[in-house]
């Protein structure tokens, strides 16, 4: 079953110097059939003005990943890391016994990304960030493993993914127009799917870009790019 969520249906707040869009219950949005999509909480849609962001604050007990879809985001945290990561990379924060940190658009045009929380399997870990570029030139026309918490996914464990905490997958792909990839989600998992570009239909549903797929009881996913796509899929216990 696939439960496409417009674009247009999402709850949301503009901030001016932030345009956040919430698939899912979050901050001021009170959806009671939006809460969560298995172990995913949160898939925020913000659009970040230039010279702006997110002061310090903390996190606990929650993996918190970060898909850059233009421009670059600017991280700081109080295990004093830093970083920058750029459009088509990925960062992650295993928040564990708790953290602070600031993400900032230092760039000079506005910075738009995927934040998704997805609840770790393991409360009350050590705390801990990463990031990587994966080039967009790996994963065309196949999915590609970003964030995983599964070892054989991970880099220097058989795969080139980021760690994650949870019994989760990030993977993505981008697609030119007609081209199709195919993901195993397994019947008794739960995808979430959103075209951060492009219009595509996935097991014959067609999604607009930035719309929402919730899927379950599909053992596997066909997304076919109606014209050129770059899709982002949490695969969730």
């Amino acid at each position: 079953m696939i439960e496409r969520r417009p674009f247009e249906s999402l709850g949301g707040a503009n901030h001016g110097w932030l345009n956040a869009k919430h698939h899912f219950s979050f901050a001021n949005y009170y959806d009671p059939n939006r809460m969560s999509w298995g172990n995913l909480r949160v898939w925020n849609d913000d659009e970040i003005a230039a010279g702006s962001g997110f002061p310090p604050h903390p996190h606990s007990d929650m993996e918190i990943i970060t898909y850059v879809r233009e421009g670059a985001i600017t991280h700081e945290d109080s295990l004093g890391n830093k970083g920058r990561t750029e459009a088509g990379d990925v960062q992650v924060m295993s928040a564990g016994t708790g953290i602070r940190h600031a993400e900032y658009n230092a760039e000079a045009t506005t910075t738009t990304l995927f934040q998704i929380w997805i609840e770790p399997t393991k409360r009350g870990e050590k705390p801990s960030w990463g990031a990587k570029p994966f080039p967009k030139g790996d994963r065309s026309g196949q999915f590609v493993v970003l964030a995983s918490g599964f070892d054989g996914d991970i880099e220097g464990k058989g795969g080139d993914a980021l760690p994650i905490r949870t019994d989760a997958r990030l993977v993505a792909a981008t697609l030119k127009a007609g081209e199709s990839a195919t993901y195993p989600l397994g019947a008794n998992r739960r995808g979430y799917l959103v075209p951060a570009v492009g219009q595509v239909e996935v097991n014959g549903v067609r999604l607009n870009a930035r719309d929402g797929a919730a899927i379950t009881d599909e053992a596997t996913i066909t997304v076919t790019a109606v014209n050129d796509a770059e899709i982002v899929l949490v695969d969730a216990a």
